[in-house]
């Protein structure tokens, strides 16, 4: 196996895990989070709320993982867009784990709070109320749009150069346009469509795309500059 192939593979293997941890990640934070009294919610399932902010860093961690396995391979075709791609989804890596640090900041305040008896109006909802805006400026403005900036990066080369099938990368483009454009009238308080709705064509693009680069790889121009470079 070359080394682009196995490029192939690792990025593949990291979109698949990116997504698994994440999805695990909402389906057992949200119901807690989602909770009115959020954080006698949180006190009384922290051993979920670890597992959730451990899931959080893996996925940090894979999203990292997708744009050093991309750069290699981008590189050949635009060094610039290459740089680009593995630069934000790193800083959306970092985002995430600042995310998952805001998480923290939770699961020690609610500890205090149930501590204080539960307190029906008090400091302690103005603190949790401030972390999870932060939270949430964090995962659905910032952290979106250095995912979304990269995803446009990788997925433009991707159709320029037919690195996999033109219609995954269109859906890709699509997919995730749909995504910033929701994402960002979701800060706004817009009812347009839910964040979670808005996820789902760029996800289930990302899992077809991963099996394509597992099972076939990047498809390479037949030329004899891209020969002569793997």
């Amino acid at each position: 196996m070359t080394a682009f192939r196995k490029n192939s593979t690792f990025t593949g293997v990291f979109f698949i895990l990116a997504t698994v941890f994440g999805s695990i990640c909402a389906l057992i934070l949200n119901p807690i989070l989602g909770a009115p009294d959020y954080l006698a919610s949180i006190a009384a399932n922290q051993n979920q709320v670890v597992l959730g902010i451990v899931l959080n860093f893996a996925m940090a961690l894979c999203c990292a993982g997708v744009g050093f396995a991309l750069f290699p391979v981008l590189r050949k075709y635009s060094e610039g867009f290459a740089i680009g791609a593995a630069g934000f989804r790193i800083i959306e890596s970092v985002l995430q784990i600042l995310g998952a640090i805001f998480m923290v900041f939770l699961l020690e305040l609610s500890r205090e709070y149930a501590l204080a008896g539960s307190p029906s109006s008090s400091q302690f909802q103005v603190i949790g109320a401030v972390i999870q805006a932060g939270s949430d400026w964090i995962n659905n403005s910032s952290m979106l749009l250095c995912w979304g900036i990269a995803a446009i990066l990788y997925y433009s080369l991707f159709y320029q150069y037919r690195l996999i099938p033109r219609w995954i990368s269109l859906w890709g483009l699509i997919g995730i346009a749909l995504t910033i454009i929701v994402g960002i009238l979701t800060m706004f308080d817009s009812k347009f469509v839910s964040l979670q709705f808005a996820f789902a064509p760029i996800a289930l693009q990302e899992m077809v795309m991963a099996v394509w680069l597992i099972v076939k790889g990047f498809s390479l121009p037949k030329t004899k500059e891209t020969q002569l470079s793997i």
